[in-house]
């Protein structure tokens, strides 16, 4: 075997000339994060905690913990996706007549499909997940999920699809096709790159985490309720969850298949999507939007079951219709999977077809317009406490209901036709992402955080966030709806001054930047708390006055959760018990305790995520040994576990009473 023969078999296609080592603005951005991550590892040196992380947090099965590292996750995409929509608007805004700003064209488009991919996939979809993980179990008493060791691999599938992205930024280039890579833009012949390779690899692996992950918590809920806790006694944040882990379980094989057939055409010469051979590059469209509509309420209705909560807790009042929130739910997740298709309304389906997707986007608002109205009449005569989730909750109820109107405007065909490829559908979308998820999730994180470390984030710097997120969205989203109207189509990264967009996309940065002074908040908000949470820290095991399950236990929740397994006799079981408690001067009784069984922490999940990453890797530069070596990885752990018979273990109720004991030490 000579030497290139050799580097073949090592390095595929991948050589130095792949390294942007001409590109100042990529090499900046992967100067910096070297730097961080040489930070990060610098820390842990020198306060050696190296055995810490990788005992009680990289390897851990409790579900609160990989919450919490889902939620960090979420926050380092945040910053990453963000980056690249303050580069998208300052090009914009720039790039008018003889100036061509400082992105190239190539560059930009690979700027706004790697914005779209980790906004939703890495950063939204992670933090989800990540409230999902910590929540879910405590409010239907369980403590864990079904399957601990799945969710570890779910969670490092999702980071090594992540890190597969964050790669593609130093090594190699990105999609530009766009976030759902339409063929036949995305096929071999017009995206020879490796850039949609990249875009394949992290988005197939992910999503199988996402499955297994939705697949994970669905079983849970259904099957590790407490006594007593049946489905109309569940928290309006369970059973929004319900819902969409059911979405998640049907479309996101959708995804993956399409994904695949697309890599086959790509890697094989086949031609599903292809305009000859007889393929139909329609059929992409039509798979990747019966994955694409659903998985927008995969994101929104746990964000509104988030807003139940909150609107409840701060009136002070039991939630307005409790039952009719529930079937709105359940329509909402019938219906999605009849909508996908006026994401192209302009492609010639038939004005008949046109007309019945038109009608079911219209009738589909209804069952979010009695959400809307039943927190509405919850807050109506209540004693509204204006703390930060309430805040969020507020200016959701406004930016979410100007997108679903213009939402319901574009689900009319004729209208549709005229503002389809405008930026006028990019205000839409992100009136409905920013202004329901976005903020959704800003409040839950907010309204939970308590639960998850023990002490309240700071009220002022988590209001200055606030502000600079609402005030921002609507400096940078609003022009964009008259720029649409104007005429403006998506993803151009020049126009002529005669055009008169200039004033608006520079306005529409200004927002941007707005924005960044939110995200900034929020980092200064959770360094200010922790310095500051000795006096922040909650006394009563009750920061916000809750009303359901998940209260019931000291902040933060110990590893077992709940040393006695609860029992549930009303739809608001623990607010009642307070009450009760408070006007009868009622004195608990000493709990009896007794042996807790408990999974036992495991290296397998990381080690088969990051390995499923490596070979995503090898998969993209086309490298035998690298693509062998993760996948026989893969394997060995999988079979290791299915031969790992010390997965659990029981802490005895001597060790369940010490523990019980040393938490109301500390909060009394």
């Amino acid at each position: 075997m000579d030497m290139s023969q050799l580097q073949q078999l090592i390095f595929g296609r991948l050589t130095l000339n792949d390294l942007p080592l001409h590109n100042p603005i990529v090499m900046g951005a992967g100067a910096f994060m070297g730097l961080v991550a040489l930070a990060v590892v610098g820390v842990l040196f020198y306060t050696k905690r190296w055995t810490w992380l990788w005992k009680e947090w990289l390897t851990s099965v409790d579900h609160k913990k990989i919450g919490i590292m889902y939620l960090i996750f979420a926050f380092v995409m945040l910053l990453r996706g963000f980056s690249d929509a303050i580069m998208m608007r300052t090009q914009q805004a720039m790039s008018v007549g003889a100036n061509m700003g400082y992105l190239p064209p190539e560059h930009y488009n690979q700027v706004f499909t790697a914005h779209g991919v980790i906004m939703i996939f890495f950063m939204a979809m992670a933090f989800v997940f990540g409230l999902v993980n910590i929540i879910v179990p405590l409010q239907i008493g369980a403590r864990d999920v079904a399957y601990p060791y799945l969710n570890s691999l779910s969670f490092w599938l999702t980071v090594s699809g992540g890190m597969l992205v964050m790669i593609s930024l130093i090594v190699g280039d990105f999609a530009a096709a766009g976030w759902l890579a339409y063929p036949p833009l995305s096929e071999l012949k017009y995206s020879p790159t490796v850039g949609m390779d990249y875009y394949l690899w992290s988005l197939s692996i992910s999503g199988i985490g996402t499955l297994i992950g939705g697949i994970n918590v669905l079983v849970t809920i259904i099957k590790m309720r407490c006594p007593g806790m049946t489905l109309m006694r569940m928290p309006l944040f369970t059973w929004s969850v319900l819902c969409a882990m059911i979405l998640v379980v049907i479309s996101f094989p959708i995804l993956n298949i399409t994904l695949n057939m697309l890599f086959l055409d790509r890697f094989f010469g086949m031609h599903f999507f292809t305009n000859d051979m007889g393929g139909n590059p329609m059929m992409y469209i039509n798979l990747i939007w019966t994955w694409g509509h659903p998985e927008v309420y995969i994101l929104v209705l746990p964000a509104f079951g988030i807003f139940s909560e909150v609107v409840a807790t701060f009136s002070k009042k039991k939630l307005f219709g409790y039952a009719a929130m529930v079937y709105a739910t359940a329509v909402i997740t019938i219906l999605s999977f009849t909508v996908w298709l006026h994401h192209f309304f302009t492609m010639g389906a038939g004005a008949n077809v046109n007309a019945v997707f038109g009608i079911a986007t219209m009738i589909i608002s209804i069952p979010t317009g009695v959400k809307i109205f039943n927190w509405l009449a919850t807050m109506y005569r209540g004693r509204i406490t204006f703390t930060i989730p309430m805040m969020w909750t507020i200016a959701f109820l406004v930016t979410f209901t100007i997108g679903g109107m213009t939402g319901v405007l574009m689900s009319v065909p004729g209208v549709d036709f005229q503002l389809h490829n405008s930026v006028f559908l990019v205000a839409h979308f992100h009136n409905t992402i920013i202004g329901g998820v976005v903020f959704g999730l800003f409040a839950g994180y907010t309204y939970w955080f308590p639960k998850m470390f023990g002490f309240k984030l700071h009220e002022g710097w988590g209001k200055c966030a606030f502000w600079c997120w609402v005030v921002g969205f609507f400096m940078a989203f609003m022009p964009l709806y008259v720029l649409g109207l104007m005429g403006m189509t998506r993803r151009i990264n020049h126009y002529s001054v005669e055009s008169g967009y200039h004033p608006y996309l520079v306005f529409a940065m200004f927002g941007a930047f707005v924005i960044f002074f939110g995200i900034v908040s929020l980092v200064v908000q959770l360094i200010v708390s922790i310095k500051q949470r000795d006096q922040n820290r909650d006394t009563t095991g009750d920061a916000w006055d809750g009303r359901t399950l998940e209260w019931s236990i000291p902040s933060p929740a110990p590893f077992y959760n709940f040393a006695v397994e609860p029992v549930v006799d009303d739809r608001d079981a623990f607010w009642k018990e307070k009450q009760m408690a408070l006007h009868n001067k009622a004195v608990p009784m000493r709990p009896h305790y007794t042996d807790i069984h408990m999974p036992r922490n495991t290296s397998l999940g990381f080690i088969v995520g990051i390995a499923a990453g490596v070979f995503g890797f090898g998969m993209v530069w086309e490298m035998p040994l690298v693509i062998i070596a993760g996948a026989v990885v893969m394997l060995i752990g999988i079979i290791a576990r299915t031969f790992d018979f010390n997965t659990d273990y029981y802490v005895t109720a001597a060790e369940v009473a010490k523990t019980e004991a040393a938490l109301r030490g500390v909060k009394s």
